[in-house]
Parts: structure tokens; C-alpha cells; sequence
């Protein structure tokens, strides 16, 4: 898996986008209002709302390695939200995204995925990093794909699949 990505204090900056922690008063946005003008007018999604409404039950979510807000650097609008579910269990950790409609199909999610995981891999002892999605979600599969993952197993009962990748100094 490759990505190209830097870091500045706290984002991470790739081509097209920056991957900015959340501030409190963006989560409260999402969760009471009112809308920030640099959100995209479709911005927050509902699984937006879901997760800024567990960063209180965990904040480690919130921590370095945690969630960010995808924004798109040509416009400054917040078009989505990735993040890492830490702590790592055993060297792994599950990464979720998601970008909003009105921003799908421009690679933005594959690109997002690539350096949130390359980053997650210069954290002390992380090697892993995966995704859970659903078998009936081929764009989210197709996303997993570009940005590297392989699949790791199913789950016909449950009618998901796990991707996986894996750090590249990792035997």
C-alpha cells in the first residue's frame, strides 16, 4: 500500500485533501447546531451524527491517531469524516469514512484511506489496520481496494467482509 501524504501540526495533507482533527465546537455543531459555513451543504451525513455523538463516551476517538474531518483543500469544505478506532487491540486498529454525497466518485475516500493508514502505521506498535463492510456496499469495498486493503475473511451470516492492511516493515 502506498501513500503520499504529510503531516503539519495536526493535519494531514494529501493531494487534494487535509485531514483535520475535529474541535469540540464541530462536534457540538453536528450534534445541536448551527451548521459552520466551511461544511459542505451536505455535510454532516448520519454516520457523522453517530459518530460524534460516541467521541464523549470515547475520547481517545478524538486523540492524535483518532478521527478527522475530510475537507477538500481547493474549496475548504468539509466533505466527510475518517477515523481510527483507537486504542489498537493487539497492533490493530478498524478505520471507518465516509464522504458525503455531493463529493462521491472523485477518489476522495480511497485517497483519505490511504494516508490515515499510512499514518496509523507510525504509531508505536501498529501493524494493522482494517475495515468492516457490509457485502450489499460494493462502493465501499471498491474504496478498500483502491486504497490497498485485501480481504481477510467473510462473514456470510452476518453478510460482511473484512479488509485488511498491512504496515510494509511488517514481516
Amino acid at each position: 500500500m502506498s501513500s503520499s501524504f504529510s503531516v503539519t501540526d495536526t493535519d494531514l495533507i494529501t493531494d487534494r485533501l487535509a485531514l483535520r482533527p475535529w474541535t469540540p465546537g464541530e462536534v457540538t455543531a453536528v450534534l445541536e447546531g448551527p451548521r459552520p459555513a466551511h461544511w459542505a451543504e451536505d455535510f454532516p451525513a448520519e454516520g457523522d451524527h453517530v459518530i460524534a455523538g460516541l467521541f464523549a463516551e470515547y475520547p481517545a476517538w478524538l486523540g492524535r491517531y483518532g478521527h478527522r474531518q475530510i475537507v477538500e483543500r481547493d474549496s475548504g469544505l468539509v466533505v466527510g469524516s475518517i477515523g481510527l478506532f483507537w486504542p489498537p487491540d493487539d497492533g490493530t486498529l478498524e478505520i471507518g469514512y465516509g464522504v458525503v454525497p455531493s463529493r462521491r466518485g472523485r477518489g476522495y475516500a480511497p485517497e483519505a484511506t490511504r494516508a490515515l493508514t499510512g499514518y496509523a502505521f507510525t504509531a508505536p506498535g501498529v501493524h494493522t489496520v482494517h475495515a468492516n463492510v457490509e457485502l450489499s456496499n460494493p462502493p465501499s469495498i471498491r474504496v478498500l481496494e483502491k486504497a490497498g486493503f485485501r480481504l481477510a475473511s467473510t462473514d456470510p451470516e452476518q453478510n460482511t467482509a473484512r479488509y485488511h492492511a498491512t504496515s510494509p516493515d511488517r514481516p
